[in-house]
């Protein structure tokens, strides 16, 4: 049974955290400005700004980027962990974290995508909690949109009213239904850990050529990562070349498996990006479209800081 965090509520206290890439200021404070009107309490984390001193696509040092998460996870005034870019970087600093203490800690909420998709693996495997793939703080996916932001923010205080999840663009690719617990996210980085059994995956990605997709999509199903799948959701695939070619390759490597599978159901690098909680049971029926979470991904506990 996946432990589910609290909702959010005026006066709750988040800690947001760049595990990943470098950050903005302008965009960051932009984005806090959103949470303040919301009625969050927000603390940055001490190295969000920080930029490593040889590699400029990390967000400050490996240990300083996984500091910064746990010590927001283990405060116990912190009820949520927003991250704040994606980028790359997770990948380095995700073995740092010390997941004893974080488990001790007790359960909170993780929120992020892209990159922070190694994240969301690594937070079910190790601490068994539901976590969401929702826009990053400091990008124009969370500030310049505003269905996306309303999405996220309903996801956060009010999750029983997003437990319909479809898209403008869905369409079936594979008919049928099927149940079983949401996972994925990036399909270039998932494999953190084992494989998903009786699973609803989740697979978008962003400027991975069409020769790249195919390679990770051949590896994922060489490494037996559909073997307990019951279900696919597709979602975005930006700037990955010809959208042709990559219908075709989806077509070729995913729609041949005969399992329930739709397209562009609306999470991931586009407009109007969907936050969809991950670590729970869900129904995917890909004749509608739709995937609904059979349950609130965020429980009704809960109090402000």
């Amino acid at each position: 049974m996946k432990i589910h965090p609290a909702r959010l509520r005026p006066g709750s206290r988040v800690a947001l955290v760049a595990p990943s890439g470098p950050v903005k200021h302008r965009l960051l404070a932009a984005g806090i400005k959103y949470l303040e009107a919301w009625g969050l309490r927000v603390e940055v984390g001490k190295h969000v700004l920080d930029r490593h001193p040889t590699l400029p696509y990390l967000a400050g040092a490996d240990a300083d980027r996984a500091a910064d998460l746990q010590r927001a996870w283990c405060d116990p005034a912190i009820d949520a962990v927003l991250c704040v870019r994606g980028g790359y970087g997770t990948l380095r600093m995700v073995d740092l974290l010390d997941w004893d203490a974080m488990a001790a800690a007790g359960p909170k909420l993780l929120a992020g995508s892209s990159d922070i998709t190694v994240l969301h693996e690594a937070f079910l495997h190790h601490l068994n909690v539901t976590t969401l793939f929702s826009p990053l703080i400091a990008t124009d996916g969370f500030i310049g949109d505003a269905v996306a932001r309303e999405h996220f923010r309903q996801t956060l205080f009010e999750p029983e009213k997003t437990q319909v999840l479809t898209g403008p663009n869905t369409a079936t690719m594979v008919h049928g239904t099927a149940r079983g617990m949401v996972v994925g996210g990036n399909a270039s980085l998932l494999g953190y850990g084992p494989p998903p059994q009786e699973a609803i995956l989740l697979l978008e990605d962003i400027t991975e050529e069409t020769y790249r997709l195919d390679r990770i999509l051949t590896g994922l199903l060489r490494q037996g990562w559909f073997t307990g799948v019951n279900g696919i959701a597709l979602g975005s695939w930006t700037d990955c070349g010809d959208p042709a070619v990559v219908e075709a390759i989806l077509h070729d490597l995913i729609g041949s498996l005969g399992i329930p599978t739709v397209w562009e159901l609306g999470f991931g690098h586009c407009r109007g990006q969907l936050t969809v909680p991950l670590g729970v049971e869900a129904e995917l029926d890909a004749d509608n479209g739709t995937l609904t979470i059979l349950q609130p991904a965020l429980s009704p506990g809960g109090s402000p800081g």
